[in-house]
């Protein structure tokens, strides 16, 4: 035994210096027993050894609950700054998880929202963290799309690319790709995902670095395999068969430009006028390149299309939170006022939250219902009105008379009147012989906001916004002008509605009387107030250019189309009569003054583009076209291309019968009329432009005769919407 006492004692002195590194304690002796404080010392039995027999007062036993409740105090704050560091971890790494989600369009977690909640809904992630997220320095596979270059993949033990497996050991991928290639590569498949470096599809290996000889690119038509594209049977798709000679897909280089240099292009677009004739140049550029194109000017690109088969193709592409071309001239004022953005301006699931809650008071047939009485009587007021000025002012015999007038001052005094009694409610007195000065400013501050933004969208905006540019200044003096009367409007609004339920009237309504879109939204309470005001603010400015500018074309279309304009009425008139008065039934009663609104849109489309970003690779044309590129819907070539209408330069309504319809030239024939957009993205006035365009048209035909003095074609420019050079000269004569 003498031997392992001595190594013990020998061990001893090694464990304790250890054990102090470890624990960062003293040296103390290991096998000697725990001494107790309280111990008899040299001050007696029961004394204390440092301070003799009798301690001080404020000594305590370890027992006693003061010393206890302390020692529990601490233990709790330990633990709730333990919780609390973990909770900010968690909420650290969910908020990491969720920026990858949204950017490879993955389902979105609870555990993670419940993290994020629980910790206030916001958090700023630390530096290290954040360039994780957002690196300083784009790697080379940012905006890679998880979900399209993997779609349609059947996985298996076989090689996809065309060569077997090999053994060969793989370099490591980067860091945040590594759990899904090592998954991959543990269920024996070697993958070769396609995006677009410097143009070109297939042209490196996103997560090896190498160029793959066979690549492999997703596309809604199928499967590009070595350059072909393929069906989902695996057969070579016939329609691209039939443009490609080859059949093979061609890169989104190949796309016919108008050049690379968005600077330079910019420069010819100013000196050539191509802003006022932006629709001309659309029209001449697919005359000249064919029925794609890519063009760059200034900061924004685009690829433009116009043929129904391909538009079809994009909207099968939009993805649930559909993205189009932001007006960053809006976003930035909002930004610089501090102003909340509305559902124009927003994207993604805060867009489409937003959007759910207005569709019921704007879009839904519950809320057509509610606001169509509303947009009827502005239309009777305003027919009255013009018939009391073709009676005072107008020539011929009583009874009779006739007034040519420009109406275009009386159409946006229609339109702001009709926008502000459905929206808040309240008329504001327009028709009046002296209309208040305050609605004059507004319909000049909307003018000027759209004239404005398009020169705005190929500039650098925030650089003119640091230097006080006059453009820019005009631009957010426009806006700041339709905030404030925004602003004043539902000020009156939320009192109206405070004092009607003080009167306990039902909800939504004032005296019996229905209360506008924003008396339903506050009244449900939704919406905050702030997004409330922004999206009616977006709307009013939205609402009144929007529906009188194709109204004169309208009656100018109707003045030079006699014989169309009396079948129109023919129809009107036996509507109305067996409606017995009730506006919804007799524009139910009356396809042809629907189908008159369609075509006017055809030919003169107020917005003359439709954007959307495809969440995935997709062909049109036989060209690749990468998820998250900005493509336009040409709406203007669109409507007037021999390709897609018959005869498309003649103004007839009946074009857009179920029996017609059906006839039409070219694929993708249900793509044909998108003046308002398409899908969950399109037009969030649509119901109310429609309803109040018909109507006032139609109240129009039940009183007046329609003529104009020249039938020669109206000259456009483009101001951000489609509108005539001249306002054409209208002749009202009474029936």
């Amino acid at each position: 035994m003498e031997p392992v006492v001595r190594m013990k004692k020998s061990l001893r002195k090694p464990i304790r210096k250890l054990t102090s590194c470890v624990s960062g304690m003293r040296e103390r002796k290991l096998c000697a027993k725990p001494r107790n404080k309280w111990v008899r010392g040299r001050g007696g039995r029961g004394g204390c050894k440092r301070f003799g027999r009798n301690p001080p007062l404020r000594t305590a036993h370890p027992k006693d609950p003061s010393v206890i409740r302390s020692y529990q105090a601490d233990l709790e704050k330990e633990r709730k700054q333990r919780e609390a560091m973990n909770a900010q971890k968690n909420a650290q790494r969910a908020t990491m998880r969720a920026q990858f989600r949204r950017k490879y369009q993955l389902s979105e977690n609870p555990k993670d929202t419940n993290h994020l909640r629980s910790f206030g809904g916001k958090l700023s992630l630390p530096h290290e963290l954040s360039k994780i997220i957002h690196p300083e320095t784009k790697t080379k596979d940012d905006g890679f799309d998880l979900l399209s270059a993997f779609q349609g993949l059947t996985f298996g033990t076989v090689v996809l690319t065309g060569r077997k497996h090999s053994k060969t050991l793989t370099p490591k991928p980067a860091s945040r790709w590594t759990h899904f290639v090592w998954t991959m590569r543990s269920m024996s498949i070697r993958v070769t995902g396609c995006t677009r470096a410097q143009g070109t599809c297939g042209s490196r290996n996103v997560f090896f670095g190498v160029a793959p000889q066979n690549a492999l690119c997703m596309t809604t038509a199928g499967t590009v395999v070595d350059g072909k594209l393929k069906g989902r049977n695996g057969a070579q798709d016939t329609r691209v068969r039939k443009r490609g000679v080859d059949g093979r897909v061609r890169s989104f280089e190949e796309i016919p430009h108008t050049g690379k240099n968005g600077w330079v292009n910019l420069l010819k677009f100013w000196r050539e006028g191509c802003f006022k004739q932006l629709h001309k140049h659309m029209e001449r550029t697919f005359n000249a390149l064919g029925p794609i194109y890519r063009e760059h000017v200034g900061t924004h690109g685009s690829v433009n299309i116009m043929l129904p088969s391909d538009i079809g193709e994009l909207f099968r592409s939009e993805g649930l939170h559909p993205q189009r071309m932001t007006l960053q001239p809006w976003a930035t004022h909002r930004e610089t006022r501090q102003h909340s953005k509305g559902v124009f301006l927003k994207n993604g699931e805060e867009w489409r939250a937003d959007r759910l809650l207005l569709n019921k008071e704007v879009m839904m047939t519950a809320a057509v219902k509610r606001f169509l009485p509303l947009l009827d009587e502005v239309a009777r007021d305003f027919c009255q009105m013009l018939q009391a000025r073709v009676e005072r002012e107008g020539r011929g015999e009583e009874g009779k008379r006739s007034l040519t007038i420009d109406p275009s001052p009386d159409l946006f005094r229609f339109a702001l009147e009709a926008s502000c009694h459905v929206l808040y409610g309240e008329r504001i007195g327009l028709f009046s012989s002296s209309p208040s000065l305050e609605s004059q400013k507004f319909i000049w501050a909307v003018e000027q906001m759209l004239a404005t933004t398009p020169p705005l969208l190929y500039l650098p905006h925030r650089l003119l916004l640091r230097i006080g540019a006059t453009l820019w200044t005009q631009h957010a003096t426009a806006w700041d002008h339709i905030f404030s009367h925004a602003d004043a409007r539902i000020q009156r609004g939320y009192q109206r509605l405070s004092s009607s339920q003080g009167q306990g009237s039902k909800p939504g309504e004032a005296g019996g009387r229905y209360t506008g879109v924003l008396g339903q939204l506050m009244e449900k309470g939704q919406l905050s107030l702030d997004l409330i005001k922004a999206n009616i603010t977006e709307l009013m400015a939205g609402g009144v250019d929007t529906t009188a500018v194709p109204l004169q074309f309208a009656l100018f279309e109707l003045g030079r189309n006699p014989e169309v304009q009396e079948k129109v009425r023919q129809q009107v008139r036996t509507s109305w009569t067996q409606a017995g008065g009730d506006p919804q039934k007799a524009l139910q009663g009356a396809p042809l003054l629907k189908g008159a609104i369609k075509e006017i849109l055809r030919l003169y489309p107020v917005g003359i583009t439709v954007q959307r970003m495809p969440v995935k690779d997709i062909v049109l044309q036989n060209y690749h076209v990468p998820a998250g590129t900005m493509v336009h819907v040409c709406l203007y070539p669109l409507g007037r291309s021999a390709e897609v209408f018959e005869d498309p330069q003649c103004f007839d309504p009946g074009r857009w019968g179920s029996s017609r319809e059906a006839g039409q030239r070219g694929e993708g024939s249900g793509f044909r009329s998108l003046s308002f957009g398409f899908g969950a993205r399109q037009c969030v006035g649509r119901r109310i432009a429609e309803n109040e365009m018909q109507l006032l048209l139609m109240h129009i035909l039940l009183r007046f005769h329609i003529s104009v003095s020249s039938t020669e074609d109206i000259k456009t420019t483009y101001t951000l919407i489609l509108q005539p050079e001249t306002p054409p000269r209208i002749t009202f004569s009474k029936l």
